[in-house]
């Protein structure tokens, strides 16, 4: 999909791309620059870690953003994290790019269940990462007890030479004006163009310019069953996660939503694959021939998005969908 024919400023693109080898990136990623993309954005979940394909897309195409959505708080402590955002901000500014740290909870299946660490007080944590890696990225010594956990006397012997942006990943009303007060703007996800209305004026609260990125799931394919069956998919294996259920049932998803939580609480995979609706598929899943694809794109823009960060999935594949 060609971000030159649309009328943004900054178009992102999600990767690694699903199913293809990190080494064989190389040629994807210049082309993604040549196609007009100012963007690449990684997650990281149980594929890559976060930070790795950003480093070698600043050699393969210098001069794009490249930024993390997300790296889950939790998982590392908050100098390996400032370690690991100062190595790639100084392989972007050397490649004449720039570096945005997106931290986030991540969700308790990530957490917990994959990682064994309790998710526990997850916006107290964010917070409290958020504030700790800005002052070792700006060359602070830090010594803090913060809520959730404890500096004595950290301090990044490297550290960036140039501001590093942070920016939160939210769902709902607290981290969202979370990130727009401490974080420099709001990583979003799993939203419709729609729903961009509701959590907006919570990251814009105190400062309107502040940025939202979302990222936004395109299956540019003229079969609209085939992109609903992998849209079902994705959305029971992502909507029955607490957060997410907790996020729709916000956004006022909970009638529509209600029959496939039933059926996956009680063990039915196939019944509530059948009760996803086709128009909450629609809502969060763009597909189509590309014209209509970049229609929609541009809404979520009008809507209050400032960095639409695409993530292409394959009818046959869905399983990309797992980013953060």
């Amino acid at each position: 999909m060609n971000a030159a024919n649309t009328n943004s400023a900054r178009f992102g693109m999600t990767v690694p791309v699903p199913g293809v080898p990190l080494a064989d990136h190389r040629a994807l990623v210049a082309e993604m620059a040549d196609l007009g993309y100012t963007d690449l954005w990684t997650g990281e979940a149980d594929g890559h870690d976060a930070f790795t394909p950003l480093v070698l897309a600043s050699q393969w195409a210098p001069g794009l953003r490249l930024g993390t959505a997300i790296v889950p708080a939790f998982t590392r402590g908050p100098l390996v994290i400032a370690q690991s955002a100062a190595s790639a901000a100084q392989a972007a500014q050397a490649a004449g790019g720039r570096f945005v740290l997106g931290l986030g909870t991540s969700s308790d299946v990530i957490v917990e269940r994959w990682n064994g660490v309790a998710f526990d007080r997850p916006l107290a944590r964010v917070r409290d990462t958020v504030r700790a890696v800005k002052a070792l990225l700006a060359g602070e010594k830090v010594t803090e007890a913060y809520e959730t956990f404890s500096l004595a006397g950290a301090r990044l012997a490297e550290p960036p030479g140039a501001e590093v942006p942070v920016m939160v990943a939210a769902l709902r009303p607290g981290m969202l004006r979370l990130a727009g007060r401490e974080g420099d703007g709001a990583i979003v996800n799993w939203l419709s163009a729609g729903d961009v209305h509701t959590v907006a004026p919570y990251v814009r609260e105190t400062d309107p310019a502040k940025e939202i990125v979302a990222r936004i799931f395109v299956c540019p394919t003229s079969d609209a069953e085939q992109a609903r069956a992998a849209g079902r998919r994705m959305i029971t294996a992502y909507l029955n996660v607490p957060v997410y259920a907790a996020f729709h049932q916000w956004l006022g998803r909970g009638e529509a939503l209600a029959p496939m939580w039933a059926a996956w609480r009680a063990g039915d995979r196939a019944g509530a694959l059948a009760a996803v609706p086709d128009s909450v598929v629609d809502e969060l899943l763009i597909h189509g021939p590309p014209e209509a694809c970049r229609e929609r794109i541009e809404a979520y823009r009008a809507a209050g998005v400032t960095t639409p960060v695409l993530m292409l999935i394959a009818p046959e594949d869905p399983a990309g969908a797992s980013c953060c």
